[in-house]
């Protein structure tokens, strides 16, 4: 006797949000690429449509960035240069976008200007031809300058810029509306503040089709299942008609995975832990395949084999067969 599975039915769906712009769009990336619009929890082929596969942005840094000396060595002399580093992010490594984190714009760092940060942003997009995404250092009144400079110097080529949170979000979003870009609308693991800034980031007009979900999530072992809850509700919302819940998820899967100390410990310091190497972007992948069931359509990763594997896994979860 044939088994007939119980299929859920949903008023609605989650929204999309395209990055990168074309040439026939008014800017100058080789391709394209939208997120979201799934019609069913993660990769439920069998109760809805799900019509475009999670995207993987590797992150690059303007400046060598302090990171954990095992994943330095992984990526190589790169980490020097940002533009060679994005370069081989694509060719070699598969990136369907570059995150490209502007920590030189530090104060307490390189405290590089507005217009050194645009140029760099600039140089990325002359060199590669997949969409970027960019956020700021972390200070808020330098984020303020170098986000707006780097919004107009870039105008049209639907950049996917960060972050907007509930105390700091209407220079971004001014800049990101301005100039054709869309914004990351970030929220401390907390599903009513989520709802909250989305709801004052549309009010400024900017289209809910141009907002992109960051849950803020944690790594492997350090709180993923709460990251995960929240994910899970917001998803559950969008599917139930909630507009203001219904935007894309975006992951920031390398930063947090290599805060663990699991992730960057020697085998000398745990010799019962495996080897380093295959432990550090084991714990990256597996982060980041938690999070694809959660429902994140934007990883942003670091490890080049991490990478590799959980491109696999978004293959495979993707086959309706």
């Amino acid at each position: 006797m044939a088994v007939q599975l119980l299929k859920e039915r949903y008023a609605s769906e989650v929204g999309t949000v395209v990055l990168g712009a074309t040439k026939e769009q008014g800017g100058t990336r080789s391709v394209s690429l939208t997120v979201g619009g799934e019609a069913a929890l993660p990769f439920q082929h069998y109760e809805g449509s799900i019509p475009n596969r999670p995207i993987i942005a590797i992150e690059v840094t303007d400046v060598e960035p302090n990171w954990p000396e095992p994943l330095k060595e992984a990526l190589g002399d790169v980490i020097k240069d940002p533009v060679a580093w994005a370069k081989k992010c694509v060719d070699e490594w598969g990136a369907d976008a570059i995150y490209v984190k502007l920590d030189g714009a530090d104060p307490d760092g390189a405290n590089r200007t507005p217009e050194e940060c645009a140029k760099t942003v600039k140089d990325i997009l002359a060199a590669v031809g997949v969409p970027l995404i960019v956020v700021g250092c972390g200070d808020v009144e330098k984020d303020h300058e170098v986000m707006v400079k780097v919004a107009e110097e870039t105008a049209g080529e639907k950049l996917l810029m960060g972050v907007a949170e509930q105390e700091n979000y209407k220079s971004l979003v001014a800049a990101c509306l301005g100039n054709g870009h869309s914004v990351i609308a970030r929220s401390p693991l907390d599903i009513n503040i989520c709802k909250q800034l989305n709801i004052l980031i549309s009010e400024m007009n900017m289209p809910t089709d141009r907002i992109v979900i960051d849950p803020m999530i944690a790594g492997l072992g350090y709180g993923i299942e709460y990251g995960y809850s929240i994910m899970e509700r917001g998803r559950m919302g969008a599917l139930q008609g909630d507009k203001m819940l219904a935007m894309p998820m975006i992951c920031t899967v390398g930063f947090e995975a290599w805060r663990a100390k699991e992730a960057w410990a020697s085998e000398a310091d745990f010799p019962g832990w495996g080897a380093q190497k295959d432990r550090g972007p084991a714990w990256e992948a597996m982060t980041a395949a938690a999070l694809l069931q959660a429902g994140a359509n934007i990883l942003c990763m670091r490890h080049p084999q991490a990478v590799k594997a959980v491109k696999k896994n978004i293959e495979q979860l993707m086959e309706t067969k």
